[in-house]
């Protein structure tokens, strides 16, 4: 059976720094993108960040960018979100996936393009 554990998640206060982790268990997935998504109360699960398989190709969505670092670590099957400068309008539950595809693609924003989740971390960001 295939899972992905989150942790790492809690309440900060804004410009402070938390670091996700994602554990995959049941297979490896060192030749998928590995995502990180979000959801906040209200609104749709939207797009974080994306590391490739072989080669850590990296892309994040604009307002992360220069704060956020996704990264990943196949000897453990782990992938990893380092969270600094925190904001309030970072507060959401954050979901590590599996893109179905062993390559890059351009829908690696989308979220039917991965077919495994976790069930979340949520991450509070006090003002």
């Amino acid at each position: 059976q295939v899972q992905l554990v989150e942790s790492g998640g809690g309440l900060v206060q804004a410009g402070g720094s938390l670091r996700l982790s994602c554990v995959a268990s049941g297979r490896a997935f060192a030749s998928n993108p590995m995502g990180w998504f979000r959801q906040a109360p209200g609104k749709e699960r939207e797009f974080v960040a994306v590391v490739s398989g072989p080669d850590d190709r990296t892309s994040y969505v604009d307002s992360v960018k220069g704060r956020f670092t996704i990264a990943r670590d196949d000897a453990k099957n782990t992938v990893y979100l380092q969270m600094n400068n925190l904001r309030p309008e970072d507060t959401a539950i954050y979901f590590c996936a599996a893109n179905r595809r062993l390559y890059w693609s351009n829908a690696y924003r989308d979220t039917d393009d991965y077919n495994y989740w976790g069930r979340g971390t949520q991450v509070t960001v006090s003002s």
